[in-house]
């Protein structure tokens, strides 16, 4: 039993590890080094928002047809092939690319993030998760993928003032630029060893790779998610959720523009989102299992409304350090709570085991169309009004998708309950 325990606990934490590291590259270095980002590579808000753009629109494509091949192959090789092909895609980041060729990047990622690692990692996740941990399982999935991008992103602080001659203020930026590619060259290498561990070591002890996987991919399977009325909702809650996601890569900008913290401490309030997020998706998982799942999201929704409308409020100044970080922290904790837990809802909303990657690939056709258009939309409202009032129409933004958020969960909790009322 004890064997069986400790294989289980290695299966999640090899799903934790690669979870995060696959999207190290693409999105966790230009969180947490957002203002860097934009100097090295010579971007504005609007050609950084673009870059994501370009990998949600092969993301999309990639959701779909990725979603059944989760159904049909072993999850372990799946992932295990992506992490090396999004770290061979560091090569390209570390030589310092072009706009174009950068847009062309993002758009590989897009795809070697997406097509053969998604699907087959929530899949694996609901596996462990089994019958009655599925908000355990994936709270710690989303908490533990914080802690893994918090260590990346404080290893990467590390590394870049490490590299940096003198203050940062005052480094040239061919210094910041060979600080910055250090940070790639050692992320990528560290995610090529995740993919080796992960083809090697990815096996529950719980379940064979058989019982989960349909023989053949057809359009059936399609048909049969599609009548699932709990699909339709996962996909308007995701999106509000992510939007809020999308959304806590500007509080670094905010810190510099706004509190007017310099490079490395605005890099360390990006750093210090990463390390609360294990918290929030670890505790709320816990009590996810306890009570109504979806109860949940309804609260954390209220949270991440609350928080928004404090920062839209403009009553946060550059002296006002506590208001800050108490307005941070309640935004964050509504916005992680809901990403950790609406995956867990599969459950609740009656959608086969065998079926999972098919209908993750369906819900993320529409749950991350942020990934097209939150960015490009950010850059856009940061843009055209700089400084506060920019961040302001940013959290104004964030307020109007929680709310939509908040009533499709609303509508998720009545439909559960109502089923649940007409079994007994």
């Amino acid at each position: 039993m004890d064997t069986k325990k400790k294989h289980n606990w290695l299966y999640l934490f090899l799903l934790i590890l690669s979870g995060e590291a696959v999207f190290i590259l693409p999105f966790v270095l230009a969180r947490v080094f957002r203002p860097t980002v934009l100097e090295v590579f010579n971007l504005t808000n609007l050609e950084l928002g673009t870059c994501f753009s370009v990998y949600g629109f092969v993301a999309m494509a990639s959701y779909l047809l990725g979603g059944p091949i989760a159904d049909r192959f072993p999850p372990r090789k799946l992932i295990a092939i992506a992490l090396f092909a999004t770290a061979l895609g560091g090569l390209v980041l570390a030589a310092n690319p072009s706009y174009f060729v950068l847009k062309v990047l993002y758009g590989y990622w897009g795809f070697t993030t997406i097509f053969l690692f998604w699907a087959p990692m929530i899949k694996a996740t609901r596996v462990w998760g089994g019958n009655t941990s599925q908000g355990k399982a994936f709270g710690f999935l989303d908490g533990g993928r914080g802690l893994v991008g918090a260590s990346f992103g404080a290893l990467g602080v590390f590394i870049f003032s490490l590299f940096i001659i003198g203050a940062v203020e005052t480094a040239s930026l061919a210094n910041r630029t060979e600080a910055f590619n250090y940070i790639v060259w050692v992320t990528s290498a560290i995610i090529v060893v995740i993919g080796i561990i992960v083809w090697f070591f990815l096996k529950s002890n719980s379940i064979k790779e058989e019982e989960i996987q349909i023989q053949s991919i057809s359009t059936h399977q399609i048909k049969t998610v599609l009548k699932i009325p709990s699909i339709w909702l996962l996909m308007v809650i995701i999106l509000c959720a992510y939007v809020g996601y999308k959304i806590t890569d500007v509080f670094s900008l905010y810190a510099k523009e706004v509190m007017l913290y310099n490079e490395v401490k605005s890099a360390e309030i990006g750093t210090l989102l990463l390390f609360i997020r294990p918290i929030i998706g670890i505790l709320i998982g816990f009590i996810a299992d306890r009570s109504k799942t979806t109860l949940w999201l309804i609260i954390s929704f209220i949270l991440s409304i609350l928080g928004s409308l404090l920062f839209a409020s403009g009553i946060i100044t550059p002296t006002s350090t506590t208001l800050f970080l108490v307005s941070i922290l309640i935004t964050v904790t509504g916005v992680y709570a809901v990403r950790s837990l609406y995956f867990a809802t599969m459950q609740e909303g009656h959608i086969p085991l065998v079926l999972t990657g098919t209908a993750v690939g369906l819900i993320s056709i529409i749950g991350y169309t942020p990934d097209i258009f939150a960015g490009p939309l950010m850059g856009v409202l940061l843009d055209n009004s700089p400084g506060e009032l920019g961040h302001q129409h940013v959290f104004i933004m964030l307020a109007s998708f929680s709310l939509i958020g908040l009533l499709a969960s609303v509508l998720f909790y009545r439909l559960q309950h109502k089923k649940s009322a007409n079994h007994n």
